[in-house]
């Protein structure tokens, strides 16, 4: 089986010490990225871990994949306890520095500790400096990003950065990369500031060699040559879909269609669209550079996600202003889904849907915990009652789109995710589409059949998320594909991304974590029949817990 190959680099920020260890046992069972990250943080974050505090870690990794030239491979990993759901979970950013990072010649990177003052790391292949940067205090993304070039020579592509929300440890705070690209989900990038760290960067040539066979060569000419819609429009080609279908989230989940789709729809994003853009050795090309040119508002996007928490479920119908919400987000570090989600619940708690300066004051003051911001920067689940209004949330993650009250397979999805309400976590919503092969589609009510499918796509994901293999490569890379590509059986594949999920159970379960946490704001048929069937097909206790006997060298009474 194909891995990623390097040591171990741990970072103590609060010793300012580095050690560099062998983990080659732990690769060859775990191919790198989620499943790396995951498996080291499984060992060596205590389970009652503070996610503020300096036991908590944050582990970069990568996976084989980005030791190849194949398209859908520019991205990389990072896991860590989040402040938001209070659980182990796992974020992947796309962009410019998978690359750069394997040019460091590790296969993980983990940050440990809490320094006591605001510091950026500088990794290379030849060693690690540390540097106090006092006056990049509250530095947005950007700024920050512009005094590493002009400091260090080395460009957006060899950061992670965190903006005023991370510092503040904002609860959905993300850890940004080639200044546009987020490890969104989850607040981790609240973990990089409670440690003080700014930023880090990652240079070098000591790239380690791992031989990927040459069917990437075919998957990289299919996606250059591919007819496909999300090239021009990226994600947002589905919303007038999900619309039709009621399946898109409107003023704070009150409603599941938006009558002014087409002011903020896919066709609405393209006209804004000035350029490509993609991700390292990528030519699939899905990236949405915009531009407004009355204004002259630039920014990456928005999404479909984004389209979603700051245009319908925000009740905004002018795609510059969901622009510029998602710009905002990207300077200050904030996960677009979680910030547009909490505004939301703030709109509706003020009557004030649509009112777009409001939400931009708003978004600043989340990211600087500045009056109502200080109460939004907890999250949907902590202030919801406050606010007065319904916890529309798993886990303590706010909801992503494709709404499981219409498509109840990915409602299911969103309830046992070890993350939360996230939509990427199984990806279930695309098989509840009319669009999906007849042979391979649900019916969207009910989960009749589901449960086990359900079990397949999470352990899907879980390769994918180690290899590190982007999500939209599924109509590139079928089952063979991934196999030949890893050189492993796929049902070995399966049995190890269960493994995966399981460790994230496992560790969650030893925070608390049981059945009550799998549930949803909302009634799905038979969701109590269709959680025992989806614990029975992972073998777990129909509490939600998982038996300690499933881990090797995990005591049965621990």
């Amino acid at each position: 089986m194909k891995h990623v190959r390097g040591p171990l680099c741990t970072i103590d920020v609060s010793a300012r010490t580095v050690e560099t260890e062998p983990i080659d046992d732990v690769l060859e069972s775990s191919i790198g990225g989620r499943a790396l990250g995951t498996r080291l943080a499984h060992d060596r974050i205590p389970f009652d871990a503070d996610p503020f505090g300096e036991e908590n870690r944050l582990y970069f990794a990568t996976g084989p994949f980005q030791h190849s030239t194949m398209s859908f491979t520019g991205r990389m990993s990072v896991t860590g306890v989040s402040p938001l759901t209070d659980g182990l979970l796992s974020s992947n950013a796309g962009g410019f520095l998978s690359r750069n990072f394997t040019g460091t010649g590790y296969s993980a990177v983990e940050v440990a500790g809490e320094s006591d003052e605001l510091v950026i790391v500088h990794l290379t292949d030849e060693g690690v400096e540390f540097e106090s940067v006092p006056d990049l205090e509250e530095a947005t993304v950007f700024e920050t990003c512009e005094y590493i070039e002009d400091e260090r020579g080395l460009g957006s592509e060899h950061t992670v950065v965190i903006g005023p929300a991370g510092e503040n440890q904002v609860r959905f705070a993300s850890i940004m990369t080639s200044k546009e690209r987020a490890f969104g989900r989850g607040g981790l990038g609240a973990v990089l500031g409670s440690k003080n760290v700014k930023a880090i960067t990652f240079d070098g040539d000591s790239t380690r060699d791992v031989e990927i066979p040459p069917i990437q060569m075919e998957v990289h000419g299919e996606a250059a040559q591919a007819d496909h819609p999300m090239k021009d429009q990226g994600t947002t080609s589905v919303a007038e879909y999900a619309n039709m279908v009621e399946a898109l989230p409107t003023r704070y989940f009150s409603e599941l269609t938006f009558e002014h789709i087409d002011d903020i729809s896919g066709d609405r994003v393209e006209e804004k669209k000035y350029k490509k853009g993609t991700c390292s050795a990528c030519a699939f090309a899905c990236k949405l550079p915009t531009k407004d040119e009355e204004t002259g508002l630039e920014t990456e996007g928005p999404e479909y996600e984004t389209l979603m928490a700051f245009g319908s479920n925000s009740g905004v119908d002018d795609i510059v202003d969901v622009m510029k919400s998602n710009r905002l987000c990207d300077e200050l570090g904030l996960d677009t889904i979680s910030a547009g989600d909490v505004v939301a619940a703030y709109l509706a708690s003020e009557d004030e849907f649509g009112n777009a300066e409001l939400i931009h004051e708003t978004v600043e003051k989340i990211a600087y915990r500045e009056g109502i911001g200080d109460t939004l920067a907890e999250g949907v689940a902590r202030i919801h009652g406050e606010l007065g209004v319904e916890n529309w949330s798993v886990k303590g993650m706010e909801f992503s789109a494709h709404d499981g009250r219409t498509l109840n397979g990915q409602g299911l999805a969103f309830a046992t995710a070890n993350r939360g309400a996230d939509h990427m976590y199984a990806e279930f919503y695309p098989y509840e589409y009319p669009l999906v092969d007849a042979e391979k589609a649900f019916d969207k009510e009910g989960l009749e059949g589901k449960p086990p499918k359900l079990v397949e796509l999470e352990n899907a994901n879980a390769i994918k998320d180690s290899a590190v293999l982007c999500k939209f490569s599924r109509d590139f890379v079928d089952e063979d594909r991934l196999s030949t590509l890893l050189d492993a059986d796929y049902e070995e594949l399966l049995e190890i991304g269960s493994e995966i999920v399981t460790l994230e159970r496992h560790f969650n379960n030893k925070r608390g974590f049981d059945r009550a946490d799998d549930t949803l704001p909302y009634e799905v048929p038979e969701f109590e029949r269709g959680l025992d069937e989806y614990y029975d097909e992972r073998g777990w206790n129909d509490d939600g817990t998982v038996p300690d006997a499933q881990f090797d060298g995990v005591p049965a009474d621990d």
